[in-house]
């Protein structure tokens, strides 16, 4: 059986290896700062459940650390040169496009074929996870495609990867972080004082209310927090199981899918959420860091209020 534990090890293998080309890089003038903090990446995904509590939490203090002291810079990574790039697009146009289209592709019809054909009886796949293992089943079945098809040098998808990697730099892993933060908060009991409060406040009964502050509540955390996946666990905790599904009925499904795309306007508004707003201001080169955010906020909050009235008006029929 195919497990999580598959994928684990693959993207372990992806940035041990990303560790150890960086410490290779003497382009890099911090290259050993960057293999340091890859390889922890590597660790943790490779030998996380061996290390225990104590270890996992060095290593994230290691993380934070490389990463606060400015110990990870960008590298130049040895990719394949414009001329040869210039090459591929005249002879091939769109269809570069061709093996990135792979992923979703697998992923997608491999669930639905897995789901709904005897396939889905196997037992091939660890149970609730055939999209996970259909996804990293994408990406080696896209590597396949290059190598076979335009047959570039053995190291340039890592050097690539790298490269990419290092530009968005230690946010790529602040997600996750946030996330765990998130959970944090919520066993810390911050749902319950929010809970609290709320209850002090709206009115009993005040369904649309409850529903705004709910919505609003996830877009502020994530904006403080910077992704909705931190905000979710404290905000259902205080607001969306406890009044909106449990005092007033609302259906589960709804309230927890558009509470989180109503978490996600508040990541259109914030540079905490640094790999969304922050790393392509970079990228472009653009004079004003926080330009992508000002485009966006005229899309963010009317999002904002449509997500409110959906969850008041299709949770609550």
């Amino acid at each position: 059986m195919i497990t999580l534990q598959w994928l684990y090890v693959l993207a372990g293998a992806m940035f041990a290896g990303f560790a150890i080309l960086s410490a290779a890089d003497r382009t890099n003038g911090k290259r050993f700062g960057n293999a340091a903090f890859w390889g922890l990446m590597a660790l943790s995904l490779l030998a996380g459940d061996l290390i225990g509590d104590l270890g996992n939490g060095l290593l994230v203090l290691g993380l934070a650390a490389l990463a606060g002291f400015g110990f990870v810079g960008r590298g130049n990574p040895a990719t394949t040169s414009f001329a040869e790039r210039e090459d591929y697009s005249a002879r091939f146009g769109n269809r570069l496009f061709l093996p990135a289209l792979i992923i979703p592709v697998t992923a997608l019809f491999g669930t639905l074929l897995y789901n709904y054909s005897p396939l889905g009886s196997s037992g091939l796949f660890e149970a609730k996870r055939e999209t996970y293992v259909l996804l990293g089943l994408g990406v080696l079945l896209a590597l396949v495609t290059i190598f076979v098809w335009l047959r570039p040098p053995a190291l340039a998808p890592l050097q690539e990867g790298r490269r990419l990697i290092d530009s968005i730099g230690w946010a790529a892993v602040l997600p996750q972080m946030l996330a765990a933060l998130g959970v944090l908060f919520a066993a810390a009991g911050v749902g319950d004082i929010i809970g609290g409060l709320t209850r002090s406040v709206i009115p009993e009964g005040s369904v649309f209310l409850t529903a705004a502050v709910f919505g609003i509540g996830m877009a502020l955390f994530t904006m403080v927090m910077g992704n909705a996946f931190a905000a979710f666990p404290v905000m259902a905790a205080a607001i969306g199981v406890p009044l909106l599904i449990q005092d007033y009925g609302g259906d589960p499904a709804v309230i927890g899918a558009v509470g989180m795309l109503a978490g996600f306007c508040g990541t259109l508004m914030t540079p905490m959420a640094a790999n969304f707003n922050l790393v392509p201001a970079a990228l472009l080169e653009l004079k004003d860091q926080y330009g992508v955010i000002k485009a966006q906020v005229a899309t963010a909050l009317p999002l904002l209020l449509l997500n409110i009235v959906i969850i008041f008006v299709a949770a609550f029929r």
